[in-house]
């Protein structure tokens, strides 16, 4: 969904309130393909300031992630704050957090898909004891449990248990 902001670009100095739903079936955070179970909910406001327009807001929606560890698809809530600078001003400051705008308008789906992938969790677990997939026949060890020998031991350290015997 994009944003006319020709309105708040022609004033010094403006807000501009903003209640969005965004239907959005999917998008790809550079691993997989996470769904989205409910619309995308934005309420904030977009402001303006100088030459700095700033976007403020809550995000919220339902999305469908994949268990890291067993492989479950499982569903993740998000709720969220955002804040981020836009300018059309080639001479602002690159160093700083401001994303340049070269047209009237912003991509505020882009924006949110963003900031939700910079806060989903680096291992993503369908619940904190997970215990995962069997790594020998693949079995899901939270539903069933395997009947595999779990007595792996590195070859070069067999002759370790030896030492620490109990006989």
């Amino acid at each position: 969904m994009k944003l006319d902001v020709s309105d708040l670009l022609k004033k010094e100095k403006a807000d501009k309130e903003l209640h969005l739903e965004i239907q959005e079936a999917s998008f790809y955070d550079g691993n997989e393909t996470i769904k989205f179970l409910q619309p995308i909910k934005f309420n904030g406001t977009l402001s303006k300031i100088g030459d700095m327009l700033t976007l403020n807001g809550t995000i919220s929606t339902l999305l469908e992630l994949t268990c890291s560890r067993c492989l479950e698809k499982f569903n993740y809530a998000v709720d969220m704050t955002i804040e981020e600078q836009f300018t059309n001003n080639d001479e602002a400051n690159r160093d700083d957090d401001i994303i340049f705008i070269n047209s009237d308008t912003i991509d505020i789906t882009e924006i949110i898909e963003n900031n939700i992938i910079v806060e989903l969790p680096i291992k993503r677990l369908c619940r904190e004891d997970c215990k995962g997939l069997c790594h020998k026949c693949g079995v899901n060890l939270n539903s069933a449990t395997c009947q595999c020998d779990n007595d792996d031991i590195d070859p070069r350290l067999a002759k370790l248990k030896d030492m620490f015997s109990t006989d």
